[in-house]
């Protein structure tokens, strides 16, 4: 790794192509007049695959980075035999991201939220000394909190009270790492509330969720592991989706990739999923609606209290701004389909059984609108299909061993005020 340079790329405003240069930490073209995202333009234009001890920063040529972390793994893309073979699919690859020393896969938080994690904190200079502010569901808090805790980088999480079990680690973090929650009842977006109040105080910044593109370029290595390893681009590419931003992260790379020109020139169609009763991305869907439909706050956490898969619950996702998921879902000829509690564990299940290893509950939402969608005729039996299964291997990684538990220094109302959340943050890192 000796011969990393920091990556050469330029910023491009989707809504209006103006390119620009990233002067640090950009998470928007300020001269546009509407919501848009931008994204990453790299000096190199083909992929030049790095040897795997890289780990995810084997694809440094596409990632916004300024320096290599430490402890960083790579999704693993393998042909699956059993899944495949159940649903009559000729050429099924599935992109593991979590623990599964039997293919090579390595990620101990056992979710594909590392790969945002490391990309992101990458971008942020060895220097800084202000405090990074991230708002989870639960595995992304857990991702940085490791990746942050490992290379010494000042972090502030807020996570829901509700989500805290999603918290574990191999052992006690860094005191760089500290939680805030709100209070039971709350979901994700209560904890965005609270960590937007956060960032309302003097040396705090914001990680951006969608809006960074380390983030999204992150992600998207699941899509680059795939068609190094199949060789070409795949016709259907299937996740659960919470903010949608791993899907629009794949219509990214997807778009590089054939601008590469060594993979294939088509597009993959974007087959994504929620978990119901939570699914207000697949009712503006329906709607052929750019804009989110109205969604009350109580229903909406309620909704979110009842899926298995709480990460999915975002309120507030990435949709209808230029490059979001309904641009995306346009663009691929993609669809949105819902999957129950139910329907996910059983998916879960036969996923175990057939390719021998746990999968987490938005794999399963995954797993499961798979299964629907070919019994449904949407997948020819031919096409080559890539799963994208965000987090496993947790069951087989927590056996016999006795994880630590981060816990909240302050639990807020789902209605804090703002002068004593301010007050309570720059104590914490005082």
């Amino acid at each position: 790794m000796k011969d990393f340079k920091p990556t050469d790329y330029t910023l491009e405003c989707v809504a209006t192509g103006r390119e620009f240069a990233d002067e640090g930490w950009m998470l928007e073209d300020r001269s546009c007049k509407s919501p848009s995202l931008v994204r990453a333009k790299y000096a190199n234009k083909q992929l030049n695959v790095k040897p795997i001890e890289w780990g995810l920063y084997r694809y440094c040529d596409w990632l916004p980075i300024r320096r290599i972390l430490k402890g960083s793994s790579a999704p693993v893309t393998y042909k699956s035999k059993g899944l495949s073979e159940y649903l009559g699919l000729e050429n099924l690859w599935i992109t593991f991201n979590g623990y599964n020393p039997a293919i090579g896969a390595s990620m101990t938080t056992c979710s594909f939220k590392e790969t945002e994690a490391y990309s992101v904190c990458a971008r942020v200079a060895e220097d800084e000394e202000r405090v990074l502010v991230v708002a989870s569901a639960g595995n992304t808090a857990r991702a940085f909190a490791k990746v942050c805790s490992d290379n010494n980088i000042k972090l502030l999480l807020a996570v829901p009270q509700d989500n805290l079990e999603a918290l574990w680690f191999e052992e006690p973090l860094n005191p760089c790492v500290k939680l805030i929650s709100c209070e039971k009842g709350g979901d994700y977006f209560d904890a965005i509330h609270l960590s937007n109040i956060a960032l309302k105080t003097e040396g705090f910044y914001a990680e951006g969720g969608a809006k960074n593109i380390a983030r999204r370029d992150g992600m998207a290595t699941t899509v680059l592991s795939a068609v190094t390893t199949i060789g070409r681009i795949p016709d259907y590419y299937f996740q659960a989706v919470g903010s949608g931003t791993g899907a629009i992260a794949a219509w990214e790379a997807n778009q590089r990739l054939i601008e590469d020109g060594r993979f294939g020139s088509n597009t993959m169609r974007l087959m994504v999923s929620q978990n119901a009763p939570f699914v207000p991305m697949y009712d503006a869907w329906r709607a052929d609606s750019r804009q989110m439909l109205p969604y009350d706050d109580d229903k909406a956490r309620r909704d979110a209290e009842i899926i298995d898969a709480k990460v999915l619950s975002n309120r507030k996702p990435p949709y209808g701004l230029a490059g979001g998921l309904y641009d995306a879902l346009k663009a691929t000829d993609g669809d949105i389909f819902v999957t129950t509690n139910a329907q996910a564990r059983k998916a879960r299940k036969l996923f175990q059984e057939l390719e021998g290893i746990d999968i987490h509950p938005a794999a399963g939402v995954a797993t499961a609108s798979l299964i629907k969608a070919v019994a449904d005729g949407k997948v020819a039996k031919e096409a080559v299909v890539m799963l994208n299964i965000t987090g496993g291997g947790e069951e087989l990684f927590k056996k016999d061993k006795a994880c630590w538990q981060l816990q909240p220094a302050h639990v807020f109302p789902l209605d804090p005020d703002v002068d004593d959340v301010i007050a309570k943050v720059t104590e914490l890192f005082a």
